[in-house]
């Protein structure tokens, strides 16, 4: 079914939506990485050493 609606579309509105999608899900993935990033900031000991 969405093969026959991507069809109906020009060339250009396809590169379109792929260019949208694409940004979705890199966006997405930064927001997760981030997000695993601090819980395991907060998780794990700070090694810095004080003077």
């Amino acid at each position: 079914m969405s093969f026959v609606v991507l069809f109906n579309f020009s060339g250009c509105a396809v590169v379109i939506l792929a260019d949208a999608a694409v940004t979705v899900v890199t966006t997405s993935v930064k927001v997760v990485a981030k997000t695993v990033e601090t819980a395991v900031d907060v998780v794990t000991p700070s090694r810095k050493k004080e003077n």
